[in-house]
């Protein structure tokens, strides 16, 4: 049985997309995507946080999600009433389950946080009612 070979994709920095699922101060930026690259198994891309900023509430659906904090310093707030706090620094990597309501924020109020997320293809964002 003969398999034909796929072509590899490069995607560069200048052509990320950000026509792709957005939450306010969380500005994703599409690197794999069923838009730019055919895949039909994962999304990856980069999410921009301002300084002294935090994302409205949101979640992601059915989807699995991996984060790792690219540059800076982050907190997720989640749980009953965003009242649980975890704080990541360069390097860190966190899970978030399937339909886990969260609010992603910077803890720098002079640096941008910049995560790189992946998730299923259709980078299913669900926002919610801001807490606060």
């Amino acid at each position: 049985m003969h398999i034909e070979p796929q072509r590899l994709k490069v995607v560069r920095s200048v052509d990320l997309t950000e026509a792709t699922s957005q939450t306010q101060n969380a500005l994703r930026r599409a690197g794999v995507s069923q838009g730019n690259t055919d895949a039909s198994r994962i999304w990856l891309g980069k999410v921009h946080t301002p300084a002294g900023y935090a994302s409205d509430a949101h979640h992601h659906g059915e989807a699995e999600t991996a984060g790792y904090v690219l540059k800076g310093r982050a907190f997720i707030l989640h749980g009953d009433g965003y009242r649980e706090r975890i704080e990541l620094e360069e390097g860190d990597f966190i899970f978030v389950p399937p339909n886990t309501p969260h609010i992603e924020g910077n803890c720098s109020d002079t640096e941008e946080l910049i995560w790189m997320t992946a998730r299923t293809p259709d980078n299913i964002v669900v926002n919610l009612e801001n807490p606060f």
